[in-house]
């Protein structure tokens, strides 16, 4: 599995450190950490993790439930850190949609295989599709639809047959997203959906009328893949 960007949200130091020093000996990215809902909705807005750990318990008026509100509007993955099972907490949890829980107190083992089964769930009821955030709003694309991603300084074009839609990310953070057994780099700025490919020449990939830049780094890789269809 791709090294995960995981942040954390817990307001135990002694569990934060525990918890960053085994994510970073398997191999995962730990991008930040908060103990409260204020500090961290904007922290994971501005970092875009892959994946969230979040305690439930948290500092300030707001909990780990109430920014679970929030990471569900964003369509954000994560799982709960938690040693509450009370009736009502249970109840509000009810109304959530995490990837799963991981309960205190762990292991390392514990930690790793619950956050790679979790993922390894989610990328198989998620692989056809992306989700993009475009002009205040988040898009639930088929990865079908897609003809090719275009860059746009440190924004990204995502095209499909009907739409155009800008998101903001750059070129290789939105192609890290896709399934990579359907699509492929043409060029510094593309990526394409080799299925949508119609013909192609020494410079130039078609996708019907459309034209989309071939160089020649990327022609090699591009024919071969052709070949696999």
């Amino acid at each position: 599995m791709k090294a995960l960007k995981i942040y954390i949200v817990e307001d135990e130091p002694l569990i934060v450190a525990t918890i960053t020093s085994a994510l970073k000996k398997q191999g995962f990215h730990v991008i930040g950490d908060s103990d409260e809902f204020d500090e961290a909705l904007p922290a994971i807005d501005k970092n875009q993790p892959d994946l969230v750990l979040l305690d439930i318990q948290l500092e300030g008026a707001k909990d780990g439930i109430d920014l679970a509100i929030e990471l569900d509007k964003r369509a954000i993955p994560y799982l709960y850190l938690t040693s509450q099972t009370d009736p009502e907490t249970i109840k509000r949890v009810k109304e959530t949609h995490p990837l799963g829980y991981i309960v205190k107190p762990f292991t390392e083992n514990g930690l790793r295989s619950n956050i790679e089964l979790a993922w390894h769930n989610f990328s198989l009821t998620n692989q056809d599709f992306i989700l993009l955030k475009s002009e205040g709003r988040t898009h639930k694309i088929n990865q079908e639809s897609i003809l090719y991603l275009k860059a746009f300084d440190n924004y990204c074009y995502v095209v499909t047959a009907s739409d155009n839609f800008l998101v903001p990310h750059t070129l290789k953070h939105t192609s890290e997203k896709l399934n990579l057994n359907n699509f492929v780099q043409t060029h510094r700025s593309y990526w394409v959906n080799i299925k949508k490919i119609s013909s192609t020449t020494s410079t130039v990939v078609f996708l019907g009328d459309e034209e989309i830049p071939l160089s020649s780094s990327h022609k090699e890789l591009l024919m071969s893949r052709l070949q696999e269809q």
